[in-house]
């Protein structure tokens, strides 16, 4: 079920498990936030550099009502991502926490990692009450060392220069429990349209703008674990990429492409609902008790290749950024 979710890059495998979820609510509320946030962030912050690939495939924007429809798959990997794998837990930043072995602090997993086993005990102030769990691990420690995404996408050409995009994802239930849908827009403006000499040069070059949002819920209400009702995980991701783009152009079937840019995005996380938490020295019944923000920024280069065979097209590229990520399209257009 970790492999599941993160398919669908709601960014907490842990969500999966009701029982995590109730175990970290037993921590009572601040602990719980904490621990979530620390514990998600890697994942959001692939999640965000995975979706916003995949952009363009070309910088010579196609000519007035030139068009093209595409499919577009993302890989983004994180197998040797050690440092995002884990975080150190001191038990000096949570209330009540301690490990069982006695350790003050130690590397735990995070929705990325493998890291299993370690344990933790939650006790009230006077020590009559404790409730001993295990930490949840991530993705890869059931072998899943990548996060996927996907999408159609469409690019028109308008006035000279102007190219305009949108990328959509319907939305997708799965299993009555699970929903994400993804929607985008983008622009793209080939300066080398605009210079005397355009149809004499080499290369294009261009710049392109493009906005992502990515919505996902998953709904653990039946799973019997934890006592409530409307018992829910919402997340949301908006990402932007800007970027400068050259490419080789009037080669024949094959043409070459690379590009620099700017990621910026945000992830939220709303863990929703009501949660009657019946176990441990903090019971207590909590109503949407918390939610987790991150934001992502940086630079990313690529570089890739795009084959045409008349209304065919296929393109591959390779993304290097904070995450790396392969992307690939196959693609349908006129002119």
């Amino acid at each position: 079920m970790k492999q599941f979710i993160g398919l669908l890059l709601l960014t907490c495998s842990w969500g999966a498990n009701a029982q995590s979820l109730n175990n970290i609510l037993t921590a009572g509320i601040e602990n719980a936030e904490r621990f979530t946030d620390a514990y998600t962030a890697p994942v959001t912050e692939s999640a965000i550099y995975g979706i916003s690939n995949g952009w363009y495939n070309s910088a010579d924007a196609k000519p007035l009502g030139g068009f093209e429809i595409s499919v577009v798959g993302n890989i983004t990997g994180f197998r040797n991502k050690d440092d995002k794998k884990s975080f150190e837990l001191d038990i000096d930043d949570y209330e009540n926490l301690s490990f069982t072995d006695g350790s003050q602090s130690k590397q735990v997993a995070t929705g990325l990692g493998d890291i299993t086993g370690v344990e933790v005990i939650i006790s009230d102030d006077n020590g009559l009450f404790s409730e001993r769990f295990e930490l949840p691990s991530g993705l890869a420690s059931e072998d899943f060392n990548f996060i996927p995404s996907g999408y159609l996408q469409g690019s028109v050409g308008l006035i000279k220069g102007l190219e305009v995009k949108a990328r959509f994802l319907p939305k997708i239930d799965f299993e009555d429990s699970a929903e994400i849908s993804l929607f985008g827009a983008g622009l793209q403006y080939d300066f080398t349209k605009l210079l005397p000499a355009d149809k004499l040069l080499p290369v294009a070059i261009s710049a392109v703008i493009g906005y992502t949002n990515l919505d996902g819920t998953y709904d653990f209400t039946d799973s019997n674990l934890v006592d409530g009702e409307n018992q829910r995980i919402d997340a949301s991701f908006n990402t932007w990429n800007f970027s400068a783009v050259v490419s080789t152009r009037k080669i024949p079937v094959i043409n070459f492409y690379g590009g620099l840019g700017y990621i910026t995005g945000k992830s939220d996380i709303d863990v929703l609902g009501e949660y009657v938490v019946r176990s441990g020295p903090f019971q207590a019944t909590y109503t949407d008790p918390f939610s987790v923000s991150n934001n992502v920024s940086g630079v990313t280069a690529n570089i890739g290749t795009k084959l045409k065979l008349g209304f065919f097209r296929l393109n591959v590229e390779y993304n290097i950024a904070q995450f790396n990520t392969l992307t690939a399209g196959i693609n349908f257009g006129f002119r």
